[in-house]
């Protein structure tokens, strides 16, 4: 019998879910407050530290997390309480499908297209948009933080990342900020995230695993945990490292 104690802790080493560095958040956050919104929505957040920091950098602003993992909310409304904004953010634990949460000064969506569009992708990403569109207010922001391929991945590598990759599977950069037009927007930034901020991403994601496997080796949880550490290692290293990337698009939307 295992108990919560028994499982290795879950990414504490990460302050965000996704390749995203201190100053590229910084950037973001001075760049979104400048607009002096009064109202943030983060589709998909997770534990919602760049809606927690948007709002905390704006006096009187309000915002929502929207997520269906209560595991990461509730990390969200500690960090929250910790930093005096329990009394302005929500973290709503529901599915973010046809959303009536919107239309918000701010809308993120952080590496969570996916919680907008059942379809498969790429086409889940242009259906995301319009959804984003319809979530957003006149004269808002959205940032969108969605993957791309940075070059067409060859059949050696697509065999080494998750089951089922396809080559069609993402969008190029030019696609993706293409289709961001077509769904009402005018592309502000266009940035993507560093070799560095992927590595910071990809190690702290596992440390606190390979931490754990490293002190309970004969531990009856450590052969499937090690596996599964394992291959998600081998899915970058093997596979996508240098092949997909990670853009942040802030986007206007078109009156």
């Amino acid at each position: 019998m295992t108990t919560d104690i028994d499982h290795p802790p879950r990414l504490t080493r990460l302050a965000f879910h996704g390749p995203l560095s201190e100053d590229r958040a910084r950037r973001l956050v001075d760049r979104l407050a400048a607009t002096e919104p009064r109202t943030v929505l983060d589709i998909g957040c997770g534990w919602g530290e760049l809606l927690l920091r948007v709002v905390g950098a704006v006096p009187g602003a309000t915002g929502v997390g929207v997520d269906i993992k209560a595991e990461d909310l509730a990390r969200g409304r500690a960090a929250a309480e910790e930093r005096g904004l329990d009394g302005r953010v929500v973290f709503a634990e529901e599915s973010a499908t046809d959303t009536a949460r919107g239309p918000a000064d701010v809308v993120l969506c952080l590496g969570a297209s996916q919680a907008l569009s059942s379809a498969p992708p790429p086409r889940s990403t242009a259906e995301a948009l319009h959804a984003l569109r319809g979530l957003v207010a006149p004269g808002g922001r959205v940032v969108l933080g969605e993957g791309f391929w940075e070059r067409t991945p060859s059949r050696d590598e697509l065999a080494a990342m998750w089951p089922d990759a396809r080559a069609d599977e993402y969008l190029s950069l030019g696609g993706l900020v293409d289709a961001a037009v077509e769904a009402g927007f005018r592309p502000l930034w266009v940035e993507t995230a560093s070799a560095d901020e992927w590595e910071d991403f990809e190690s702290g994601y596992r440390c606190d695993t390979e931490e754990w496997l490293a002190s309970h080796p004969g531990h009856p949880l450590a052969a499937e945990t090690r596996a599964r550490v394992d291959a998600q290692r081998s899915s970058w290293l093997r596979g996508y490292r240098g092949v997909l990337g990670f853009a942040y698009l802030t986007l206007a939307p078109v009156a």
